[in-house]
């Protein structure tokens, strides 16, 4: 199951994509259709509704392929749509963990570099944008724009000081996030918030896999591609902090909410890691692939 946010006629509409993957099914327009209850409008407020809405889109998707007549207002092929970030607003900062792959950690630095505590970093709401949606190139203030692939949690419940055992519990889905990062920013201010922050660098999609359709999240390859060119391939059971540790660290102290992005660290092969540097410009593309999860996509523009 791919779920996912779609502009149509300027509307935003939460979807999810049928099994052909050529077509989106409108939720709430389906649910009017099928006589169901009002259908939460978008994607965010499916996820606050808790994991029942997963057996509810189930009989959606099952509604409108055993009812093709009767669901066709609610189709649309999928080249006819906008895909949005999932989530094209989150309520908060997007959680980021540094240097969460050791390999990375040492082509930033060396062995010395890697961490032995999760380091957490933000990128700004105003930072997402969607699948196929340009990447600003900044170069008035950035001559080091980077990539970064990574693998993306979704929480799906409001949990604070959440044990460990129970994290997984919290996971609504999963995604992919860009968390493009202007290198030389990073190095003039000394931190992480304005190199990670500027618009559009932070694309994430094209769409959420929910928790229970990924069989085991730690064991998912990953991979980004420059214009065709593999600069990143990994698995995510390199992750030096898992998924559960993640989630019940970044919880001790601070509430957790549906919705809440969390990427979980890039692996080795950014473009500052090679030598010379690799650094993004204008009329790239990146690609990102993960997995069980898909590809997201995006050109600097």
């Amino acid at each position: 199951m791919k779920l996912l946010t779609f502009k149509k006629e300027n509307q935003i509409l939460a979807g999810v994509l049928m099994e052909d993957e050529h077509f989106v099914l409108d939720l709430a327009k389906a649910a009017e259709l099928s006589g169901q209850d009002p259908f939460p409008k978008t994607l965010l407020d499916c996820i606050k509704t808790g994991n029942q809405i997963i057996d509810d889109i189930e009989t959606l998707t099952e509604w409108a392929a055993a009812n093709e007549e009767n669901a066709r207002e609610a189709i649309y092929e999928l080249k006819e749509v906008q895909l949005l970030a999932p989530i094209p607003r989150p309520l908060k900062n997007v959680f980021c963990i540094g240097k969460n792959y050791a390999e990375h950690a040492i082509e930033m630095g060396s062995k010395d570099d890697i961490p032995e505590h999760i380091m957490v970093f933000t990128k700004a709401p105003t930072t997402v944008i969607g699948h196929e949606q340009p990447i600003e190139a900044h170069e008035s203030i950035t001559s080091e724009l980077d990539y970064e692939g990574e693998f993306a949690i979704v929480i799906g419940k409001t949990g604070k000081a959440i044990p460990r055992e129970e994290a997984m519990d919290y996971v609504f889905g999963y995604t992919i996030i860009n968390d493009v990062t202007a290198r030389d920013l990073q190095k003039q201010h000394k931190q992480f918030f304005l190199g990670k922050s500027l618009d559009s660098t932070c694309p994430v999609g094209p769409w959420i896999v929910p928790a229970s359709y990924v069989e085991d999240p730690s064991q998912l390859r990953i991979q980004t591609r420059v214009n065709g060119d593999v600069r990143q391939d990994s698995t995510t059971d390199q992750l030096i902090f898992p998924i559960d540790e993640l989630i019940s660290v970044l919880s001790s102290g601070m509430t957790l909410e549906p919705g809440d992005l969390i990427a979980t660290g890039t692996p080795a092969g950014v473009g500052k890691g090679f030598k010379p540097p690799r650094f993004l410009k204008k009329g790239d593309t990146v690609e990102i692939e993960i997995e069980g999860i898909g590809t997201l996509k995006n050109t600097v523009g």
